[in-house]
């Protein structure tokens, strides 16, 4: 039996990487793995028709008969099996998250035509537990806020930065093993075909959300004929040249795009959360107390870093831009700052969950593209960022972990192309901090008939049935079960 927990839920997941050409390896992803055994599974809170599973799948596809390492599977099966349909794989977001609980809270949200269309499958990708775990050990400080996204110094260096991506880097050779060498999208797609055989399933439909719809869109490059009804839900800027380094940099015109909702918020007459009387105040007083943080920093006991600095509420900012129902969350530490009396630290997930976390993250992004080495190309992006975008105070062009990482990519990033069935659906909100409009415009340019994209009058993460609208989910819901997609691009009021 498998555990399903909930720590990934309470990490801020950043929204994942991006493609370009490969060669596919398809005959050593579509072996025939032997019919998967569910059982029950282990886990609060889930719906008590869900069953596990475990699947081998090969370490290294390019070497299919070496060592093989565990994938963790989970399903709800059809509500009504005279209309099932095949099976709806949910796709998780991170890179770091799963979707093992998913069949159950997800699944609840769907409407009935689509359970009963489909066996609602979630899984946990590679090096996520509890499929096989991988972790750096990285040091506990190494697992702040910000350190695991990469925010500046006050002035802007970045040399604490590759600092710490050389500590991490050099932890992830000492303590990854071989597994961590072999995380990459490429092979979570490979993983995913495993998983569709493994079901019985002769074509495999798939709903991914962030990263999720990196590993989608990878799917239906590698795997095309494969592939039956595909949902690419908050999509991200498939730059084949930059690869990961433009879903960081995104969050630049994301938190621009969303900002500007949350100050409207905090200036509403009756708010009991009210920061100030008109949107630009909003703004004003927000970057006139990060900087008063930067350079007065008040300790916070039992946070990481134990102590709210400037880019401590630059953090608490960029999460809470992820869901509107978040906003509070910044409206209250702000005056509270101001005053110096801070509430209790916000909890953490344990630290094991982190380490797995971080390390399957970092095998992600570093393992799908080369990072540029030099921290004068990293201090340059960071001084231009700060200037324009003075919200996120260079973050979005900082050095992650693969400045320094001790491996170069083993294959050549993936290239979304308009090549393959014409069965994709794009739903976007058009305010999204992580994946902003206007990357997700990218990928569906690259798509060109391949896909249609609902785009939606809405703010924050993640569009179907969670911060979209109605009109956006029963498009979606509509094609899940009848496989009718808008003529053409459709925008949602």
């Amino acid at each position: 039996m498998k555990q399903i927990t909930k720590s990934a839920a309470l990490i801020a997941a950043a929204s994942g990487v991006v493609f370009g050409l490969v060669t596919p390896l398809t005959a050593s992803a579509s072996g025939t793995p032997a019919p998967l055994k569910w059982t029950d599974c282990e886990g609060d809170g889930l719906d008590q028709r869900q069953q596990c599973a475990t699947l081998s799948v090969p370490m290294d596809y390019a070497d299919p008969g070496g060592p093989k390492i565990d994938i963790a599977v989970s399903r709800i099966p059809s509500e009504k099996p005279s209309a099932r349909r095949g099976a709806l794989l949910m796709i998780p977001g991170g890179p770091g998250g799963d979707s093992l609980a998913h069949p159950s809270d997800k699944g609840k949200l769907m409407p009935q035509e689509v359970r009963d269309a489909y066996d609602l499958i979630g899984f946990a990708p590679r090096g996520n537990a509890p499929s096989t775990p991988v972790s750096c050990d990285v040091d506990s400080d190494d697992l702040s806020v910000t350190s695991r996204l990469p925010w500046p110094a006050p002035d802007g260096s970045v040399t604490e930065n590759m600092a710490l991506g050389r500590r991490m880097g050099e932890a992830c050779a000492r303590n990854g093993g071989e597994l961590i060498k072999h995380i990459s999208t490429l092979n979570n797609a490979r993983d995913i075909d495993r998983i569709r055989a493994a079901l019985g399933e002769r074509k495999l439909s798939a709903w991914g959300v962030s990263y999720g719809t990196y590993i989608g869109a990878a799917y239906t490059e590698l795997f095309p004929q494969r592939t039956d009804r595909i949902v690419l839900d908050s999509s991200d800027n498939p730059d084949p040249v930059e690869a990961e380094r433009a879903w960081l940099r995104a969050f630049e015109v994301g938190v621009e795009d969303n900002f500007p909702e949350f100050a409207k918020w905090a200036s509403r007459p009756g708010n009991p959360d009210r920061v100030a009387g008109t949107p630009a105040e909003v703004r004003s007083r927000f970057l006139a107390l990060a900087a008063r943080l930067d350079r007065e920093p008040i300790p916070w006991p039992g946070a990481n870093p134990a102590e709210l600095n400037g880019n401590v509420l630059r953090a608490t900012m960029l999460n809470s831009l992820y869901d509107p129902d978040d906003y509070p969350v910044l409206a209250k530490l702000m005056p509270a700052a101001e005053k110096g009396t801070l509430p209790p630290a916000p909890p953490s997930p344990p630290e094991s969950a982190l380490q797995n976390y971080l390390a399957v993250g970092a095998g992600t992004i570093c393992n799908d593209a080369a990072w540029p080495r030099s921290a004068a190309v990293y201090e340059k992006g960071v001084a231009e960022s700060r200037a324009k975008y003075p919200l996120t105070a260079g973050m979005p062009r900082n050095a992650l972990p693969c400045s320094a990482w001790p491996w170069r990519p083993k294959e050549a990033p993936l290239r979304v192309t308009d090549r393959g069935p014409s069965n994709v659906l794009m739903i976007q909100n058009e305010r999204d901090v992580a994946t902003p409009l206007s990357g997700a415009l990218k990928l569906r340019e690259a798509y060109g008939r391949r896909a249609v994209m609902v785009t939606m009058n809405s703010t924050g993460h993640d569009a179907y049935l969670n911060n979209g609208n109605a009109c956006g989910d029963a498009t979606v819901s509509h094609y899940l079960a009848t496989g009718e997609r808008p003529a053409r691009d459709k925008y949602c009021k």
